[in-house]
Parts: structure tokens; sequence; C-alpha cells
């Protein structure tokens, strides 16, 4: 079987989580590319939740091999603190790995995070205060310290010590904060280290093996397209490659034996944070999809922005990704309406846009181009076949994939593995025989 990229196509939160778990009895090996703890995946098992943050969600199937990618920031704390809670909850870590590459979250990440957030003002960018973006920055900065660091107990001392020179002067006196010692934080990581070791590989080497072996492999991102630090809605996005193009560098992966890309849309659309959202609604209406959706962050519990389908953020996705084709979710929350909206274009100044702008004031000014289709009116939680579909339902997603350009391989109605129609003939099974017999009815 080939080794797809499953890749949120809205800004995140679309349930790649349960696609990913739903897929990962297919495959043989499950690789997060890229994030952080900032992101929550929730998976449905039977009447249990999972919310996984750093591991990938192909961990609740036994014997799957995990890999957590070089392209993931890691705060080993909170990394622990979900292992653990796997493991009470009688979930081996057996197949777990994380890259020798991966850089650390460290305490002086979410100070920085978290103080910078709060000096923005109105131009908060709406962060979790995770230390996600600082860590990427000293990624980049040549300053960062990675995984591998933590079974050195020189060369730890060494890169904290030297980042502390440059952070707490920093925190000290343009934040206020009081800083940190380098000792404590060497000490807590070294206390990590002796807890992680076990799991920290070289993932470059394993992936290539196992794949030279015959193995399938998925590859999961946290958030989503429009929060791609170079394709997303900049600068109210995260700080790494969400894209599907992130998958081969976040993992060591070349993008050759990448074989296809299965983007997963809601089928209405929602963002958390700050930032443009051109079909956002505001009042009861927004209110109701939020509360039908439940539509929270697992990570945060904030309320998410809520608004119409927007089909031409999909159009961007599939042009970014090269989507082969879609997994819409939550289909189930539009079921009592009489007449559904669909942004199929925006207006600025007069002027019709078919394709995503990027400016940022011009998407602040852009007004949203609907077309209405009829409602369904019925309950469609928790149906298994396309048969069972209502009529206007089925044709709610037809007219997605005419303004999309990618036909829909999978529909989700309801939060557990079972609650899923995947459609006959689509490229989903021809990747992945064995759901026919799981989820086609």
């Amino acid at each position: 079987m080939p080794n797809i990229v499953v890749v949120g196509a809205q800004w995140g939160d679309e349930g790649k989580g349960k696609i990913v778990d739903l897929l990962a009895g297919c495959a043989d090996v499950v690789a997060r590319y890229q994030g952080g703890n900032n992101a929550g995946h929730t998976v449905v098992i039977g009447r249990e939740k999972f919310v996984l943050h750093s591991i990938p969600s192909g961990i609740l199937h036994p014997g799957k091999r995990c890999v957590i990618g070089c392209g993931v920031v890691v705060d080993p704390a909170s990394l622990i603190e979900e292992m653990s809670e796997l493991v009470r909850r009688g979930i081996s870590l057996d197949g777990l790995c994380i890259s020798q590459n991966a850089h650390l979250i460290l305490p002086y990440h979410r100070a920085l995070d978290q103080a910078a957030e709060a000096r923005r003002g109105d131009r908060k960018i709406g962060t979790t205060g995770k230390g996600v973006g600082p860590a990427y920055v000293d990624k980049a900065a040549r300053l960062g310290v990675r995984m591998a660091d933590l079974l050195d107990e020189e060369l730890l001392r060494e890169k904290i010590e030297a980042n502390l020179r440059e952070k707490n002067p920093i925190l000290e006196t343009l934040y206020g904060h009081p800083g940190f010692t380098a000792e404590a934080i060497r000490v807590e990581c070294l206390r990590h280290g002796e807890v992680l070791a076990p799991h920290i590989a070289d993932t470059v080497r394993l992936l290539a093996e196992w794949m030279e072996a015959g193995a399938s492999v998925l590859f999961e991102g946290a958030q989503g397209t429009m929060l791609d630090i170079d394709h997303g809605t900049y600068p109210y996005i995260t700080a790494s490659s969400a894209s599907a193009g992130g998958a081969a560098t976040g993992t060591g992966v070349p993008p050759t034996r990448l074989d296809g890309v299965l983007g997963v849309s809601k089928a209405y659309t929602t963002r958390v944070g700050s930032g443009p959202f051109p079909t956002e609604l505001a009042g009861p209406a927004g209110d109701l999809l939020r509360t039908r959706g439940n539509e929270y962050g697992a990570t945060t519990g904030r309320p998410r922005r809520c608004g119409w389908f927007d089909a031409v953020v999909l159009r961007h996705a599939v042009r970014i990704n090269g989507l082969d084709t879609l997994a819409v979710t939550k289909l189930d929350v539009l079921d009592p309406y009489p007449r559904i909206p669909i942004c199929v274009a925006y207006r600025y100044r007069g002027t019709l846009l078919r394709d995503f702008p990027f400016e940022e004031r011009v998407l602040r000014e852009v007004e949203p181009v609907y077309e209405e289709v009829e409602g369904w009116e019925v309950s469609t939680a928790g149906l298994r076949s396309l048969e069972e579909l209502p009529p206007r339902a089925r044709a709610y997603l037809a007219r997605l994939e005419e303004l999309v350009g990618r036909e829909i391989s999978l529909i989700s109605t309801g939060a557990m593995r079972e609650e899923t129609v995947v459609l006959e003939g689509s490229p989903l099974l021809r990747w992945f025989p064995p759901l026919r017999s799981a989820c086609v009815r």
C-alpha cells in the first residue's frame, strides 16, 4: 500500500485525528511531520475519547509504528505527560520513535511566547502560549536544543547556558520576567531524557528501511493549510510547514516516495485565534454552528470561530497541496438548516476574486459571495453508507466537489470510527482496499 499525506485543507481542526486513526488500521507507520503540542487531535473509540497533542494518532492501533519527525518541536514535559496518560489507559508505546533531530520546547520558549503575545495588543496572533513559535525561531537561528542533546549532558549544559545569556536579558528587560537558571533547566532536561531515551532514534534511517521493506506510511500534520508559514494567512499562522510539502522535510522522506495527498475539510469552516476569516458568522448563527459542532479547542478549550464552507480556501488548498481527494467531516452539523450558503468567490471593491488573496488589507475587506443550496433537515448523524444520506445532502457534497475540483472519498457523520462513509470507486479505496470491508456498506 502507498505512502499518503493527510493534510488539513482549512485552518486546522478539520478532524484529521479521526481520519488518520481510521486509515492507520490499513497502514504500517504513522509519522507526524510538523507542529508542537499546540495541536489537539481528538479520537473517539467506543465510549472512550483520546486527545493527542504530540503523539501520532496511529498510536491507538496495537502494533503500529509511530514516528515524531524532525519537523516537530517537542515539549518533553508535555510529551511525557501524554505518554503516561496513554499507558495509564492501556495503550502500548512500544512502537513510538522520536527523531533525534526534533527540537525541544524549553521553559524560556513558553515564557517568551506568552509575554510577546500579551505585548501585541490589537495585533495578537492568537498563539496558545505553548512556546512553539519561539522554539522554531531558535531552530532557524541555529540556537535550538535537539532531542539528541538530552543524552549528552555536557553539550546540553553548554547550549542552555548560551541560550539563557540571550533569553534572560530579553525576558528581564523587555517583559519584566525574572528569567531562568541554566542549572534548573538542565536538571529538568536530564530527567526527561532518562524517560525518553528508549524512544529517541534516527527516524530518517528507520523510515527509509521500513519503506524499503514494503511498509506503508501515513504522514500526519498538526495544523491546516491556511496556517502554513508560507502559504497561510500570514502573520496569523503557525511557525512551520503545515501543508503537504512539510511531510518530506519534516520526516526526511524524499518527496518521490510520497504517493498521494488526502485533504481533510469540514462541511463548513472554523478557525481559532486572530486573523482574517471571510465567511465567519457572528451572533446566533455562529453560535449555533459552534454548539452543534462542539467547536472548542481540544488543547485550549477556546471557542472556535465558525462560518460557512469556503470554496476559495479549498481551491487554494488543492493547489498548494496537490490534493488528490477529500475527506469531509461533520456533515451532520448542518442537518437542521433549511438553506445552506456556500462561499464561491470574494468581492473586493467591486472586483470578483476567485483565487485566495494574501494581502492582509484585502483579506480584511473582502466580502464572501454566496450561493445557497437546499438543506436536508433530517439527521445524518451516524449514517454509514451513501445510500442512507438524504438526496439533498448528497447534492450539497456534489456541489462542493464541483466548486473545489476534487472528488470526495470519505464523509464523516460523527466522531466514532464507524460513523464514516467511504465512497466506492474513490481514490481512498484504491489506496487502502481493506477500508472496503471496514467502512463500505
